[in-house]
């Protein structure tokens, strides 16, 4: 019999439909429980939705679980893992009454002594660190005098990231202290209401609501810069084991800080000593990310950070013990492994659509392999969509500094 997987996102990002496509070919049903207007909803590889309520998330994944009675959930995003984490809270409280409901959770995620770990930049970090892998030193910043005394004892440029976010947005690197003061208050406050009902209406995301709502500030971690190029990994896990996994280099990036757009695969033994580690110590199931900076000069891998859910590149088949979704086919069904043909024999990766959205004459869209969905046509179009909105919304935002420097006639 078919395993059946429940996809959840919270986010109106993709990376969850281009999974969701390739668990159905690796034998999974697929549904799926997601805002409303996510491709996912309307795509052939998803066998039914679910509505997902940003002002009552809880009762969302409970209704989606309920309904579809899956075999595993998979998080495409971080608030839906921390969703999954308050749920099964919530669950155990019930006693024998939330037991099946915990009991998904955990093969799914992994063990619940690692729930509040995952979602911790800087308890992560340490733990890292007690695994003897080598990461940067990273510490909670709880006030401006904290974040003075950490500029102190290690010095700039330093980085500093919020919890409970993703996708580059949360992280900031200050060349100052100026810089840092003024990272430190940006990331530490509440969301403004006028963001959060503007990602509301416009974007269907009411993840802000609350936090503006309760004015909850975010904890904020100052870690160490390394100097070098970024890396990132997925894998596949289960029960504490690694099962298949796929290690990058970030070749190209749409900004600074946010999601890569072009990716070159490589073998790390660094890398994939790392990730085995860490899911071996948390227990992991599911789909996991690790992040790396590969530093200048040595080649060393200093572990960043761990992504508590499927990420961008989970999808990719690249042969045996580099297919993620069959892997998870096979832990799930019981039945042997068995890879897809692998999509690819490049080595360079060019995500779909970041990098068209970076630059439609990028040399990569032609001389690496260019991921683009041509089996579910709405997710294309979809895409399309959204990046012809972001380029427009990005045009007006470089013209607004100059109508506003313009003079208006007097009448």
């Amino acid at each position: 019999m078919k395993p059946t997987v429940l996809i959840v996102t919270t986010s109106r990002w993709f990376p969850t439909a281009r999974l969701a496509m390739a668990l159905a070919a690796a034998g999974c049903l697929v549904d799926a429980m997601c805002p409303s207007g996510h491709p996912l909803g309307r795509m052939r590889a998803v066998r039914r939705a679910y509505a997902y309520r940003g002002l009552t998330p809880l009762s969302s994944f409970a209704a989606a679980i309920a309904a579809a009675q899956p075999d595993l959930i998979i998080p495409g995003d971080d608030l839906a893992t921390s969703h999954l984490h308050d749920l099964h809270t919530r669950e155990r409280q019930r006693g024998k009454a939330g037991l099946a409901v915990c009991e998904l959770i955990e093969r799914s995620l992994g063990a619940p002594e690692g729930f509040p770990v995952v979602y911790a930049r800087t308890p992560f970090i340490h733990m890292a660190r007690e695994q003897g892998i080598r990461a940067p030193q990273t510490e909670i910043i709880a006030d401006l005098e904290g974040l003075r005394k950490w500029v102190a004892q290690v010095g700039l440029p330093t980085v500093l990231k919020a919890d409970g976010t993703s996708g580059g947005e949360g992280v900031l690197v200050a060349n100052t202290l100026e810089e840092a003061e003024r990272a430190f208050r940006a990331l530490q406050a509440p969301p403004l209401m006028a963001r959060a009902i503007k990602r509301a209406l416009v974007d269907q995301d009411k993840s802000l609501v609350w936090p503006s709502l309760l004015r909850r500030r975010s904890v904020v971690n100052a870690q160490v810069l390394v100097a070098g190029h970024e890396a990132t990994s997925a894998v596949a896990c289960w029960k504490g084991a690694v099962l298949a996994s796929l290690h990058f280099e970030v070749v190209n990036k749409r900004s600074s800080v946010g999601p890569s757009s072009v990716l070159r695969l490589i073998e790390n033994a660094e890398m994939s000593s790392a990730a085995e580690k860490m899911v071996r110590r948390l227990n992991l199931s599911g789909i996991h990310g690790f992040d790396f900076m590969l530093e200048t000069g040595t080649g060393n891998a200093h572990m960043i950070e761990i992504n508590p859910r499927a990420t961008q590149v989970g999808h990719l088949a690249l042969g045996p013990g580099h297919d993620l979704p069959a892997a998870l086919y096979a832990a799930v069904s019981g039945e042997p492994f068995c890879a897809a043909p692998k999509v690819t024999e490049k080595d360079t990766v060019t995500l779909f659509p970041q990098e068209w959205k970076r630059d439609p004459a990028s040399p990569f869209l032609t001389s690496g392999y260019h991921d683009v969905p041509w089996e579910e046509p709405e997710l294309l179009r979809a895409c399309v969509r959204k990046a012809r909105k972001l380029k427009l919304h990005d045009s007006q935002q470089q013209e607004l500094p100059a109508l506003s420097a313009a003079r208006i006639p007097r009448s």
